[in-house]
């Protein structure tokens, strides 16, 4: 039947009654879940939703995305039911008395894409048996293949004295063909878990998964008080991240272009790269690898 989601039994879709089951409370982390068969961005249905009043713990799913965002605007998208596509509404800043979380100030929100990068390498780690690695700030690697990719977005709130909410937005290329894969403008190429030789590449598991990954650091970076370092989250991201160590050309936001080694994360999770001239911290920027 065309149309049917069934047409493709490499790419089953989700069961929304599956996912409610296994990852809302009482029993899961978050709090409400949506599954849509087609969206433009998760990521801009999720900010609505945050504008809108929502609370923390929202999760959207979308089986195929039109207009999936990158970081620089880039688009993100890939046939349906062939990748995870899916962003969650967090309130780091709002006081949880019940789990003894106080407000975390607004500059250690920066850790959040950080914390969703060590997230997916847990998830495909244990599920596709893949060893993947992070690109600073939060690209997913696959042998230097790009595997997946985050975007967090800061969501004002009704009035200055009131903190942000963020989103964070997660694309996996699960099943993508070599036809498929997206282009890449920085000149990375891209992969998927099923061209890598995953494992396993059913989505559910690994979405349930990267949400309880992600939800479990959440947690843990939540009841630090935001600390990444007391809560264990840097010591995870550099045992993860393949850009330490290695000679990189950082685009940077306002058109620079830096070179240099990257000798670590600082606990702000800028990363820390010596030039020719001395030491940098940057904050934000396209990573790029030279040999």
């Amino acid at each position: 039947m065309p149309g049917s989601p069934y047409t493709d039994l490499d790419r089953p879709p989700l069961s929304a009654v599956r996912l409610r089951r296994a990852l809302l409370a009482p029993h899961g982390p978050w709090r409400r879940l949506e599954l849509r068969a087609e969206t433009g961005s998760t990521n801009a249905d999720v900010v609505a939703a945050a504008q809108a009043g929502e609370p923390e713990g929202l999760v959207v799913v979308a089986e195929r995305q039109t207009s999936g965002r990158g970081r620089r605007g880039r688009v993100w998208q890939s046939p349906p039911r062939a990748g995870i596509a899916t962003s969650v509404l967090l309130r780091p800043g709002e006081a949880v008395p019940e789990r003894g979380w106080s407000p975390v100030p607004p500059a250690g929100y920066g850790w959040l894409p950080l914390l969703a990068g060590v997230a997916l390498v847990e998830a495909v780690a244990r599920l596709a048996e893949l060893d993947a690695r992070l690109k600073w700030p939060n690209d997913l690697l696959i042998d230097g293949a790009k595997v997946a990719g985050v975007l967090a977005e800061a969501v004002p709130g009704p009035s200055a004295a009131q903190p942000p909410a963020i989103v964070v937005g997660v694309g996996l290329n699960v099943t993508l063909r070599a036809d498929e894969l997206p282009e890449n403008p920085t000149g990375l190429p891209a992969t998927s878990l099923q061209l890598a030789g995953a494992a396993a590449t059913d989505r559910d598991p690994l979405l349930r998964a990267l949400l309880r990954s992600l939800a479990d650091w959440y947690d843990r970076w939540r009841a630090a008080g935001g600390d990444a370092v007391a809560s264990g989250l840097r010591d995870a991201y550099l045992a993860g991240c393949a850009t330490i160590g290695r000679q990189v050309r950082v685009l940077l936001p306002d058109g620079r272009d830096v070179r240099g080694t990257a000798t670590g994360v600082d606990p702000d999770g800028q990363l820390q790269v010596d030039t020719a001239t001395g030491r940098l911290a940057l904050a934000a920027g396209d990573v790029l690898h030279l040999r």
